[in-house]
């Protein structure tokens, strides 16, 4: 850090325009820039005054060749760079850009010593999250580009987690995916918003129809509309040809909407109007075109209150949320972390230069005990981590030394989770104040959690539960409980 208090940060890159906005994004955080053409220059600028003061350094893999570097194909490797830079200074931070997410690159360069690794074109916001995790050791926002490129967990029966809550929002899910209604899903993020809305289409009769994905948030403002409306020729500066916007290329099928809370009020308004009339103008078009989309939408807010604070339209809130679906926290449901993290490292031994691993009971324990508040999405983050560097056959507490840094919150699990029945957390027995709930409440609990289970087919839930379906209907109307939950 800089006498000033600014963080220093050095890219290693020879492109002018990269530098240009590598620097802009930066000082918005305070960061001041500096810059090597390649890794012969950037070691010679370790000596300067500059060069010991540094924070991190972003590592283009485009610059990474110097004389010392061999390159592989025609693509230059940029792990021997890596390992050097380490080598002078072991506890910098080094963030490798590419221009695609591989995984087999990315599994060289965090062996070599890469703290995190992030894609062209370059989000501003994902380059902040990145400085900010490796200058303060964390590992909430780690190689989240190249862990979302495993296969998502598809339907709706490869999902684990046997939490209550969390199988009564799956069974909601369900059987919303057989409607055509918009659904909208709620849920912090990391929670698996989208593998939620995956399985919802892939459950649905348009499942053999195109699923697209539109994260509104990542998507400048002045643009959204023509991602999602399309545009015609001349529309607006730059608009040379013809583009088919997302509801036209989703017609027929599923159109997930991430973070639709960020929409403009403008784009809010087009979108109504497209769920009001199944039709889509494009910029600059004088006809409408009929489409035939599903809405999926997901935020990780809750929209109520951007509609009090008059960010979010109150009439589309009413359209979008025709089914909601609540996704828990991972910490809510910190039964399931043992069988999640298995799953996921069965996922992860797909990837190019990894293998199947093991797990020991001593890690399961830190990573159930750890609050996760970056939910499934740290943990797939951190799980393929350790998977990367790790040289045994089973990861243990040691592969994970930043969770073991940052220890346990016990306090907020105990206000959450008071003492239940079962090894999974299934049925709560005790209120808060340690006083036994009403046997109602406990039935009601129980049914719920027999419907999650079962996806709500209500034969299977009636003969589980060894009772008659009329007098399984009859509870369920003598206890106030949905049918859907």
């Amino acid at each position: 850090m800089t006498r000033n208090g600014q963080r220093l940060l050095m890219l290693i890159d020879d492109d002018p325009a990269q530098r240009r906005q590598v620097a802009s994004i930066a000082a918005r955080a305070g960061w001041r820039s500096i810059f090597a053409n390649d890794g012969e220059m950037a070691l010679a600028m370790f000596g300067t005054q500059d060069g010991m003061q540094l924070d991190a350094i972003l590592l283009d893999a485009e610059s990474a060749a110097n004389g010392d570097v061999p390159a592989v194909g025609e693509a230059t490797d940029p792990a021997p760079l890596i390992a050097q830079l380490r080598g002078y200074r072991p506890q910098l931070p080094i963030l490798l850009l590419a221009s695609e997410a591989s995984v087999a690159q990315a599994v060289g360069a965090m062996r070599a010593g890469a703290t995190d690794y992030l894609t062209k074109p370059l989000a501003p916001q994902r380059l902040l999250s990145a400085l900010e995790a490796a200058v303060a050791g964390s590992v909430t926002g780690e190689l989240r580009p190249l862990t979302e490129k495993i296969p998502a967990m598809l339907e709706f029966d490869e999902i684990v987690g046997s939490a209550p809550e969390f199988r009564a929002a799956l069974a909601i899910a369900a059987k919303a995916a057989r409607a055509r209604v918009p659904v909208l899903i709620e849920g912090e993020s990391g929670v698996g918003k989208e593998v939620v809305a995956e399985a919802i289409h892939n459950a649905s009769p348009r499942a053999k129809s195109p699923r697209l994905t539109v994260n509104c948030a990542a998507i400048a403002a002045n643009l959204i509309e023509s991602e999602l409306f399309g545009h015609e020729p001349g529309a607006f500066a730059g608009a040379f040809e013809r583009r088919n916007g997302s509801f036209v290329m989703a017609d027929g099928g599923t159109l997930f909407l991430d973070e639709v809370d960020h929409l403009s009020l403008d784009a809010q308004a087009q979108l109504l109007r497209v769920l009001h009339t199944g039709e889509v103008l494009p910029m600059g078009a004088r006809h409408p075109r009929e489409v035939d989309v599903r809405v999926v939408a997901a935020t990780n807010k809750r929209l109520l209150d951007e509609v009090a604070a008059g960010r979010f339209r109150e009439d589309l809130y009413y359209r979008l949320n025709a089914v909601t679906v609540t996704i828990p926290p991972l910490r809510h449901r910190s039964g399931d972390i043992p069988a999640l993290a298995r799953h996921l490292l069965a996922r992860i031994a797909g990837q190019p230069g990894l293998r199947q691993l093991g797990i020991t009971d001593d890690a399961l324990a830190l990573l159930v005990d750890y609050d996760w508040p970056g939910n499934v999405r740290q943990l797939q983050n951190a799980l393929f981590r350790a998977a990367v560097l790790c040289e045994g056959d089973a990861l243990t507490r040691a592969d994970f030394p930043q969770l073991a840094a940052l220890g346990t919150r016990p306090t907020t699990r105990s206000t959450i989770a008071p003492p239940t029945l079962g090894p999974s957390g299934g049925v709560t027995l005790f209120n808060p104040d340690g006083n036994m709930r009403p046997l109602e409440e406990i039935e009601a609990d129980v049914i719920r959690l027999a419907i999650g289970h079962y996806r709500g087919r209500m034969t299977e839930v009636a003969r589980r539960l060894g009772i008659g379906r009329s007098t399984l209907y009859r509870k369920l109307s003598e206890l106030g409980i949905d049918s859907a939950a």
